[in-house]
């Protein structure tokens, strides 16, 4: 087995789909959400009301900063997805074309990157997460099946002289956390 997809332990009954391609000549692997999730539109209250005092010129408390920013961060969706692949691989996540033009639905992080060593993480077995902001007006209604993101395996260099690094994945999403 040199590169593939796997359903994970805690979807495994629930009718997911492996990531697929949808034409012969398609780079990227469909990801499927894997289950109906609700995701909230920015334009909170929290956020306007933030919106509203910075157009005054008023200075936010650190309450009312906070309550704000929450609203922009963004909402990692399920995919019930693992993904396997040979050291010297990598599995880029990229926004679906029509997500923005017809959901609203934007990656914040610009594309995401899951790297070899993600997989059966013991945190939370490699099951891949999409970020997703919604920047529409109202909340977004994902259902179950419905393609949220694209996946693609590529190859990537390392620079001559590199200091290997030692250290080893003990976590799952977002866990080498090195500033």
């Amino acid at each position: 087995m040199q590169r593939g997809f796997e359903v994970v332990s805690k979807y495994a009954n629930q009718g997911v789909k492996l990531p697929y391609r949808t034409t012969q000549q398609a780079a990227g692997y469909d990801f499927e959400c894997a289950e109906d999730f609700t995701l909230p539109s920015i334009w909170r209250h929290d956020l306007l009301h933030a919106f509203k005092r910075l157009r005054h010129r008023e200075t936010l408390t650190t309450t009312e900063l906070m309550a704000g920013q929450s609203d922009l961060k963004p909402w990692l969706v399920p995919t019930g997805i693992k993904a396997y692949m040979q050291p010297g691989e990598v599995l880029i996540l990229a926004n679906r074309s029509s997500n923005p033009l017809k959901h609203n639905l934007i990656l914040p992080n610009g594309v995401g990157v899951i790297d070899a060593d993600y997989y059966n993480n013991e945190k939370n077995e490699g099951e891949i997460f999409v970020q997703l902001v919604n920047t529409g007006l109202s909340d977004v209604v994902i259902k179950k099946g419905q393609r949220i993101a694209q996946g693609i395996f590529m190859p990537y260099l390392l620079a001559d002289d590199e200091q290997a690094p030692q250290q080893q994945r003990t976590g799952g999403f977002g866990s080498s956390d090195r500033n």
